[in-house]
């Protein structure tokens, strides 16, 4: 393989926040940018050389876009295989088409997980209303159920068998199944957790690999509300956590980056969640606690330039800022950047609703606690 050196186009499939800062990480390298989204003005736009509209589903918009392009990446992990495939025929991908057609399927990517020996939570393919109703049983009354393509931060997403609805568990499977608008989904049991965790692993196609110490993660409503690295898990899970993301980074044949959401149940299992084969919202920590950021390193990843140091220099944590916030009036952000070690980071996005992901505060601290402290209670200034 032959790096493509800084001054060189990258395209990427998708132009929201990741997208941005992806690209914002390029120009520092001193390379041109240009994205494809289905907004023309997405978050990305103010920062790119050229933005091409087009759908997920567009192949001809993402062959426009790998025309131009010397390398392809993506911020999404919903392009469309057909649109992937036609950015392949001018540019190289990366990830491969291969690794997304199995990610983009949960039914695909659990398949593989289980065929492959890595550790996941008991589950269930699920086709029909009656496969629902026999998993339930099975996975002893209490699951979730997830369509087996798209939907993330709790979209496309129900909980089953937690006391949480009138009526019959039937009743409730019956409510699910079309709530999911009767598509082919994902049942998991519910496990008893002790931790969420995530991994960010970096391979170039050179073979080199790299992965970032692991980031302890808190949802709220099914969105990550706050991120912290390091996680502090203890340094025998931390070794057991790397050799999982690892294993399947090289397994997949990964080029780019992959992040690997994982649960820590309460008698200390660790499961694998599911992967993200992009920047992953519980890194954006990793531009302040570490060497290089998981923005920096996606592009030392697809362009096969030497890894960066993932080493941490100093916790850090991340709050998401979700659209609630603008909803009454306009936060108070200088009161939070009164925090010591606090920062801001908007998306420039124009239409906050609720649950829209708008921005994240980050704070540094002496120890992780400290950094989480730190950038909740600058939160709670807004």
């Amino acid at each position: 393989m032959s790096a493509i050196l800084p001054g060189a186009t990258i395209g990427i499939l998708g132009g929201g926040q990741l997208g941005r800062m992806t690209a914002m990480a390029a120009r520092s390298l001193g390379y041109r940018i240009q994205v494809m989204d289905p907004d023309p003005s997405c978050p990305a736009r103010f920062v790119v050389d050229a933005c091409f509209e087009g759908s997920w589903d567009d192949a001809r918009a993402a062959a426009d876009l790998a025309r131009g392009s010397d390398v392809v990446t993506l911020e999404i992990e919903q392009i469309a295989v057909a649109s992937l495939e036609a950015a392949a025929k001018y540019a190289p991908v990366r990830p491969g088409v291969a690794m997304m057609r199995i990610i983009q399927d949960r039914i695909l990517q659990k398949t593989w997980l289980v065929k492959h020996n890595f550790p996941v939570g008991d589950f269930r393919a699920i086709h029909t209303e009656d496969d629902l109703q026999t998993a339930i049983v099975a996975l002893g009354g209490r699951c979730f159920l997830k369509s087996a393509r798209g939907g993330y931060d709790g979209r496309s997403q129900a909980k089953i068998g937690f006391g949480n609805a009138a009526g019959s568990p039937e009743g409730e499977a019956h409510d699910a199944w079309r709530l999911l608008g009767q598509r082919p989904a994902v049942a998991e049991k519910a496990l008893d957790l002790e931790k969420e965790i995530s991994v960010m692993v970096a391979r170039a196609p050179n073979g080199e690999l790299k992965s970032y110490p692991s980031a302890a993660n808190h949802h709220e409503h099914q969105i990550l509300a706050w991120s912290v690295i390091p996680s502090s898990i203890s340094p025998s899970l931390e070794t057991q956590a790397q050799e999982i993301a690892r294993r399947i980074a090289e397994q997949m044949k990964l080029e780019g980056v992959l992040a690997v959401e994982m649960f820590l149940t309460r008698d200390g299992q660790l499961l694998v969640n599911e992967l993200a084969p992009r920047p992953h919202n519980s890194y954006h920590a990793s531009e302040r606690a570490c060497v290089t950021s998981q923005f920096e390193q996606t592009i030392r990843a697809v362009c096969d330039l030497p890894l960066g140091d993932v080493s941490v220099v100093k916790p850090a944590a991340i709050v998401n800022l979700l659209g609630d916030l603008w909803l009454d009036r306009e936060p108070k952000f200088d009161r939070a950047l009164a925090v010591p070690g606090v920062r801001l980071h908007l998306y420039e996005k124009h239409l906050p609703r609720a649950g829209r992901k708008m921005g994240h505060l980050s704070a540094i601290g002496e120890t992780p606690e400290e950094a989480v402290h730190r950038v909740l209670q600058a939160k709670d200034l807004l």
